[in-house]
């Protein structure tokens, strides 16, 4: 009766809601230091004079650490939950990326980029695990579409503030002091986010030397897999459009640098907006169907690919932000129904490993998708090329959405 009592005053004193006002401050931080890699590269990449194709590498350095973070820690969440991981990931991306405001080699940067991306690949199996938990099916669309607005809104924050500061003072102090701030707001979340009381009342999947056994069962999980093989083209395409939009707007469309950054402003806002408009929609139109929502979201992405690959040099700004705003809802604001997707094909204890699994295998996207529409610009010596690859990404995606969602309806699952 005693740990009855116990467990209701947690739920009181812990609400769904108040934890979830956690995830997404810390989340928002996450993104706020990974993200800042899109607006600061024009001024990285001009303090180390890197090309087109090595500005690309800095966030699929990003990407290649959180691919190989993401299954482990998934699997070790699963094990300690959250609010220790929590904290753990913000050490880990806060110094990383602090140390890399004091060198400027470029091999040292990529390392650092790296390490510091172990961390910020955990802040997706952390937070989505707690989600799991915290929320039932019928409000988890809405809840993770709130968490993973924070990615979007911390990319916004970073182009709006971080950029403009680090054009007037250098990318070096300012990243110095952001990094500062995100250790210091893990520190606050390990203090206070806890995880929900039925995590220490399940039933754990297994010792640590059941890892392999476990990565080995997400494997035969066909529709795992293909979401999974889907996601490496949406996020592939995501990070294609924060690494070059501000690139593109100044470079391809003759729009001031300032304007190009308030673009990416625009488009991650539309994003952080798209991630929970598309979990009100899934939950509330399609009953919790996520495919049908990610493919509307893929045929948008495939149009606007086309739209802007032809879009001429001296184009206004105010047409191109509304573009942008349709670009960011959509190619920005597929993550919570992605996360929604992945681990909802699996029972919740194994939440965490899935989500885990989806995002290594969804991060190899991201690794290759920048430096290629990089390269393709360098070589080509035009964006139009760059715009036409993300178009046959998503045209890609879009096959394999309709085969994933026979699957799906053939097997009775949403």
């Amino acid at each position: 009766m005693n740990r009855s009592n116990v467990l209701q005053n947690q739920t009181v004193n812990f609400s769904p809601w108040r934890m979830l006002s956690w995830l997404f401050i810390t989340q928002v931080s996450v993104a706020f230091i990974g993200r800042s890699l899109a607006p600061l590269g024009v001024l990285i990449g001009a303090d180390l004079s890197l090309s087109m194709a090595q500005i690309g590498m800095l966030p699929a350095a990003l990407f290649l650490g959180q691919s190989l973070a993401s299954i482990p820690v998934g699997y070790f969440t699963d094990l300690i939950g959250s609010r220790r991981v929590l904290l753990m990931l913000s050490l880990c991306l806060g110094i990383s990326f602090l140390l890399m405001t004091f060198t400027s080699a470029f091999l040292a940067v990529l390392f650092l980029i790296t390490l510091g991306g172990f961390g910020y690949g955990s802040m997706h199996p952390a937070s989505n695990r707690g989600i799991i938990y915290w929320f039932t099916t019928k409000k988890r669309g809405t809840a993770m579409g709130i968490k993973q607005m924070g990615v979007t809104f911390g990319s916004a924050l970073s182009a709006l503030i971080l950029l403009p500061l680090a054009n007037e003072w250098g990318w070096r102090p300012v990243q110095f002091g952001a990094c500062l701030l995100l250790i210091i707001i893990g520190i606050l979340a390990f203090i206070f986010y806890r995880d929900a009381p039925s995590v220490t009342s399940a039933k754990k999947i297994g010792k640590p030397n059941q890892l392999l056994p476990s990565i080995y069962m997400m494997f035969k999980n066909k529709t795992l897999m293909l979401v999974s093989i889907c996601a490496m083209g949406l996020n592939g395409s995501q990070m294609a459009l924060n690494t070059y939009l501000v690139l593109f707007a100044y470079e391809g469309l003759g729009i001031s640098l300032v304007l190009s950054g308030v673009l990416l402003v625009i488009s991650e806002i539309s994003g952080s907006v798209g991630r929970i408009v598309w979990g009100i929609i899934s939950d509330r139109l399609f009953d919790g169907r996520r495919i049908i929502v990610l493919i509307i979201i893929s045929c948008m992405g495939l149009f606007l690919s086309l739209l802007v690959a032809f879009l001429p040099h001296g184009t206004s700004f105010w047409m191109m932000a509304i573009i942008t705003v349709f670009l960011g809802f959509c190619m920005s604001g597929f993550n919570g129904i992605w996360m929604n997707t992945a681990t909802e094909l699996v029972q919740r204890e194994y939440s965490g490993i899935a989500s885990g699994f989806s995002i290594t295998v969804g991060s190899f996207g991201v690794i290759v998708a920048p430096p290629l529409f990089g390269f393709a610009v360098d070589r080509v010596g035009s964006f139009v090329f760059g715009w036409l690859f993300l178009a046959v990404v998503m045209a890609i995606v879009l096959v394999l959405l309709f085969y994933t969602m026979r699957i799906v309806n053939n097997a009775g699952m949403k």
